[in-house]
């Protein structure tokens, strides 16, 4: 059985190499086109099918107008609230029965958030497994240099030195090295041979040591001593590379905590302090310039997801000397930040879905800028009539109203309640 396994893995290798050759395939057609590609034809599928951006329903009729006044807004709502019939008595009314048959699923950005993800993802692992093999090889190269000095020493000369070491385990390099010694077999010279491998190993570190070797063996003299140097000499510069890469961690854990800085205060900012300058308050401060309209939490979403993309990338770039290497780091920032943020603060997908009743505080009367005196209570229940307990509901009142407090989680019979605030200007108005 491990014969033919043996037998397999080595016609498998074959083929690829074959194939490899042949087409003069790389490795980037793997880790770069085919996922980009793909990432690319999920966003386009996921628009033909009905995928938009979020879309501002509220903002429809002032944005409309431009220069809209309140009275027409206004009007607007008292045209909705006859539709669906007034209950002085605070009965059931349902405010979310507006809602007209399908509608577009407003979750693009999400989706290319995912896109982004799996344009990335399989080029920024590739070049992790790269970078930690190229390590290796350096430090198996460095023993493999200190042990072709001590056979050197012995009397053995380069060649045969190099023939000898192809029969033992060098770690990441013994399959290179023992290319090298067929190359030398078959009658190539020690410097073609060595100046190969070192070509095929891909590390400049390695070229250069790799021309100091080749340069020494044929200048003569205490060949073995100056390997010996050499080889002392790569394992000081490998030691110090690390030492300075160990010291740029602190940068790394410093991008983190930011990072992690701005998602708690877009947490704040949407959960406390955008709750209590809403509606009378963003009139205040800025008039009828239509701010209050702004989904602010759908703006910190993007914001923190582009930063945790290009924080990656500067993260690689300072500690790394590349910016490839920091798409391990945006990669996992903007995994860390999609799941903190849209489980704290942005709706869940399923959101739509839900149905939101009035149990009763409709119909009530008060004075702009004061807390109605009884609550308002909602009944949440998903598609199939149950109630929704354990969900997340942000409420507000129309036109430049205020909930305290705006984000309320359902109890296990999915009941809510808020305190609603109208604002300064008379008229109908409605909870949503």
């Amino acid at each position: 059985m491990s014969r033919r396994s043996v037998a397999l893995r080595v016609r498998i290798n074959r083929y690829s190499q074959i194939v490899k050759l042949k087409y003069d395939i790389k490795r980037e057609y793997f880790t770069v086109a085919i996922p980009v590609i793909a990432a690319i034809i999920l966003v386009i599928a996921a628009a033909l099918t009905g995928h938009v951006f979020t879309i501002q329903e509220e903002s429809g009729a002032g944005a409309g107008a431009g220069s809209g006044k309140d009275d027409a807004r206004l009007a607007a709502y008292q045209a909705l609230v006859e539709e669906v019939g007034e209950d002085e008595g605070g009965g059931s009314t349902d405010a979310q029965e507006k809602t007209p048959g399908t509608k577009p699923k407003d979750d693009l950005d999400r989706i290319i958030v995912f896109a982004v993800l799996i344009a990335i993802i399989p080029y920024s692992i590739d070049t992790y497994r790269q970078k930690r093999l190229l390590k290796r090889r350096e430090v198996a190269y460095s023993e493999f240099l200190f042990k072709l000095s001590e056979l050197m020493r012995g009397g053995i000369d380069p060649i045969r030195g190099v023939i000898d070491l192809s029969t033992t385990d060098l770690g990441a390099i013994t399959n290179n090295v023992r290319g090298a010694a067929s190359a030398m077999v078959l009658g190539h010279s020690f410097s073609d041979a060595m100046n190969d491998m070192a070509e095929a190993l891909g590390s400049n570190l390695i070229t250069r040591y790799t021309a100091l070797v080749v340069q020494a063996a044929y200048t003569g003299g205490a060949v073995a001593d100056l390997i010996l140097r050499t080889s002392e000499d790569m394992r000081a510069v490998i030691g110090i590379e690390r030492e300075k890469e160990g010291n740029l961690k602190q940068y790394v854990v410093i991008f983190y905590l930011a990072q992690g800085i701005i998602v708690m205060l877009a947490y704040i900012l949407s959960t406390s302090l955008l709750p209590l300058i809403q509606g009378m308050g963003m009139e205040l401060l800025f008039g009828n310039s239509g701010v209050g309209e702004i989904d602010f939490e759908r703006g910190f979403f993007h914001m923190i997801m582009l930063n945790a993309l290009f924080g990656g990338i500067i993260i690689g770039q300072i500690t790394e000397g590349e910016m490839k290497h920091g798409l391990k780091h945006s990669a996992i920032l903007i995994i860390a930040c999609y799941i903190v943020y849209t489980t704290l603060i942005l709706p869940s997908p399923g959101a739509a879905e839900m149905r939101i009743e009035l149990v009763s505080g409709g119909g009530q009367e008060g004075f702009g800028g004061l807390p109605l005196s009884d609550q308002l209570v909602f009944n949440v229940t998903d598609p199939g009539g149950n109630p929704a307990p354990d969900v997340y509901v942000s409420i507000s009142i129309s036109p430049e109203g205020s909930v305290n407090p705006r984000i309320v989680k359902t109890g296990p019979d999915g009941l809510v309640k808020v305190t609603a605030i109208p604002g300064i200007d008379e008229g109908v108005y409605v909870g949503r």
